[in-house]
């Protein structure tokens, strides 16, 4: 039977795990855009494997972009369809354990929201003016954006002491020794006002020159070839052999600070610093108080981009003003004062071989073009996503077709038409599969929806074998050895029926040991494994439950306000639950829905209750400590009014990041009210009640 039971008409992850997706234009509402989130955050995390796990992308970056870019528009405009194991709550893949230390950063090293159109710009200078109160854009800074590894360097003292991969924004991979290999990173700072402990971010990359050479290098010795730069400075600085990536043409380039005891005024000021620190920073750094000459520049730079000596595949834009990006924040996988301004897409053509469908782990089917591999945007591509039956139709797409294949930046590939004169005599139209290819159930397509679907949840066995995979996968619990093969081997031969079942897989060791292909020492391997996952944590074990829109940057936030599991699930499953869990900065209304939703289940309770019958333990979060307490630490505080200078949003912010609890209503378990002018109903309520009231300067004063 599938993982988890949850209503498909709530579910929003239903592409195959293995198919790329592209982002394209969305239809309808309703269920439909249920399904194409599904379709979305499944492809996404499937190239972010790709991408952060394998260094092996099969799409390029812009059309990467495109399809976040459109997963995000999707969930602001359908926020009650945020899940946290969306990719939009999430950064970058988890670390890879195997062979190589993970550490934790001390301040998380998030990734970016991405606009690909000048619209994308305005509607983000307009959401930073709103939330600040500001009449006229702040000043922005604008940088090219690097196409490498991000990775940050920690000095104390002035001198190297680690260097870590982003990972999954969390935690990451220690890299020490390889990075001191690298000519641009010195090992003792130099310069002026050094601080005592700093994190030096930056970029890990290749020139295209010597990308080119290290290629013709391993093809003459029979080594690997590599895809595009990207993938060769990353491979290469995750090598276990620091001699391996002593010998590749690894560079760095600073462009910004973590944790640091030393405060700047300005985001120049850092840039400034970096440099006279000894580090190569990104070159052509500028400054823009208006739209217009930053869109000029970008105009200009989409141009000339293919000219510059390394990749880039975008401009990042920040706030310049440090106070002002404290003041603005963070949303739960990126700052609200950052965004990169992704450059277009790049198209090629080739034929379309063959249609095949796959089954997502919630039955939607995904039609998957099989191409005769073209080279597009970095990298060669053989598979794209057809969509559904009505995408297929529209652009009237037939097997043995010439077709355009788009991919922009780091994005799954999309066939986006055929070309002209490209059709083979006798191509006959495209027929959309009535069965399921799994398990031959008929394929249904609801009322309002453009997928097909497999409604034969808890017997298909492509659903089970996809949700089983992603239980187990590196986001999730990371099971070293628990790899497809095995998974398909293990359904195959009945050991197990459901995820819970893993964790039940020792009580089976010698009918284990009999599998063909497997030894006694790889099986004890995989059940120490099992057994070392089965403690747990609190982010990855809420991203293995599959809940919409709930990933490990989500979980974090839970975490962060429930350190422990069971005290997170008694509120989800409490009535006032979905209230209290949407009033969390970064969590909306549509992730409390699908939070409490779930854990509400009764067969939800049932696979729960399975794994901590079988030994599985999740550990208690975290909590980050806070530089101080304030009035405002752990209390619950109501806003109401219109405050002199603060948003309603920024106020909420600001007294979240002192540890309040901030509600929506007035009740006798609230302890202070901050009333503004015009407070109404609330400001009455608690003076009946009692609760003290407070005013923005109160806020303001307990910073």
């Amino acid at each position: 039977m599938d993982l988890f039971s949850y209503n498909p008409d709530n579910t929003t992850d239903d592409a195959p795990d293995d198919v790329p997706d592209s982002g394209e234009e969305q239809k309808g509402a309703g269920t439909d855009v249920q399904k194409r989130i599904a379709e979305l955050r499944e492809a996404i995390s499937y190239h972010n494997r790709r991408y952060h796990d394998q260094d092996d992308p099969e799409i390029s970056d812009a059309e990467f972009d495109k399809l976040f870019n459109e997963l995000v528009k999707l969930e602001e405009d359908h926020p009650e369809l945020v899940t946290d194991d969306s990719p939009t709550q999430q950064v970058g893949a988890v670390p890879k354990a195997a062979g190589r230390k993970v550490v934790k950063h001390q301040q998380a090293m998030l990734s970016l929201g991405n606009g690909f159109e000048h619209s994308d710009i305005e509607d983000f200078a307009t959401r930073i003016c709103r939330f600040l109160g500001l009449d006229t854009m702040p000043e922005l800074v604008a940088e090219y954006k690097i196409d490498g590894l991000s990775c940050s360097i920690r000095y104390e003292d002035g001198a190297l002491v680690q260097a870590v991969t982003r990972g999954n924004g969390q935690e990451g991979e220690d890299i020490t020794e390889n990075v001191k290999t690298l000519p641009d990173i010195p090992f003792v700072l130099k310069g002026k006002n050094i601080p005592k402990v700093v994190d030096v971010r930056g970029e890990i990359y290749m020139t295209r020159e010597e990308f080119e050479a290290l290629n013709d290098r391993q093809a003459e010795k029979g080594g690997k070839v590599f895809a595009n730069p990207r993938n060769a400075a990353a491979g290469s600085i995750r090598q276990l052999d620091s001699k391996i990536a002593a010998e590749r043409p690894l560079r760095f380039f600073a462009y910004t600070l973590g944790y640091t005891d030393a405060k700047f005024e300005s985001h120049t000021d850092q840039v400034a610093a970096l440099k006279d620190w000894g580090f190569t920073i990104v070159p052509d750094v500028k400054t823009f108080s208006s739209l217009e000459p930053l869109f000029d520049w970008y105009e200009k730079l989409s141009k000339t981009r293919f000219d510059l000596p390394f990749a880039i595949d975008g401009i990042v834009y920040k706030v310049n003003s440090t106070a002002l990006q404290e003041r603005l924040g963070f949303v739960a996988r990126a700052p609200r004062w950052a965004i990169a301004h992704k450059f277009p897409a790049e198209q090629a053509s080739t034929v379309l071989l063959d249609i095949e469908v796959q089954v997502g782990r919630t039955g939607v089917v995904t039609p998957v073009a099989r191409l005769d591999p073209v080279y597009v945007g970095g990298v060669t591509v053989s598979n794209a996503t057809l969509h559904n039956e009505d995408y297929i139709a529209e652009r009237d797409i037939r097997i043995c077709d010439k077709v355009f294949v788009e991919r922009a930046g780091d994005v799954i590939p999309k066939v986006v038409g055929t070309a002209p004169n490209g059709r083979k005599e006798g191509a006959e139209p495209y027929k959309f599969p009535k069965q399921c290819p799994a398990c031959k159930s008929e394929l249904v397509r609801l009322e309002g929806e453009a997928a097909h679907r497999c409604l034969n949840h808890f017997e298909c066995p492509a659903q089970i074998e996809a949700s089983i995979l992603h239980f187990v996968g590196r986001t999730q619990f990371d099971i070293d050895g628990l790899g497809e093969k095995m998974v398909q081997m293990l359904l195959e031969k009945e050991f197990i029926k459901s995820a819970a079942d893993i964790f039940t897989l020792a009580q089976k060791r010698d009918e284990l040991i009999e599998l063909e292909g497997y030894g006694e020492k790889s099986i004890d391997a995989l059940l120490q494994a099992i057994d070392e996952s089965k403690i747990v944590s609190y982010p990855r074990f809420l991203a293995a439950l599959g809940i919409p829109m709930v990933g490990n940057q989500v979980a974090s936030l839970l975490g962060n306000r429930w350190p422990k599991f069971d005290d997170f699930m008694h509120v989800a499953q409490s009535e006032e639950g979905q209230e209290t869990i949407q009033n969390i900065d970064g969590i909306g209304p549509r992730i409390a829905e699908n939070v409490c939703d779930f854990f509400k289940n009764a067969r939800n309770q049932a696979q729960l209750k399975a794994f901590l019958d079988a030994g599985v333990r999740v550990a208690d979060f975290e909590v980050p400590t806070m530089e101080k307490e304030t009035i405002f630490t752990g209390k619950t505080v109501v806003l109401t009014g219109t405050l002199p200078t603060l948003s309603r949003d920024e106020a909420k912010h600001r007294l979240q990041k002192m540890g309040a609890k901030v509600s929506s209503s007035i009740s006798a378990k609230t302890d202070y009210l901050i009333a503004g002018d015009k407070a109404g109903s609330k400001l009455k309520k608690a003076e009946s009640l009692g609760v003290e009231v407070l005013s923005e300067e109160d806020l303001l004063s307990a910073e």
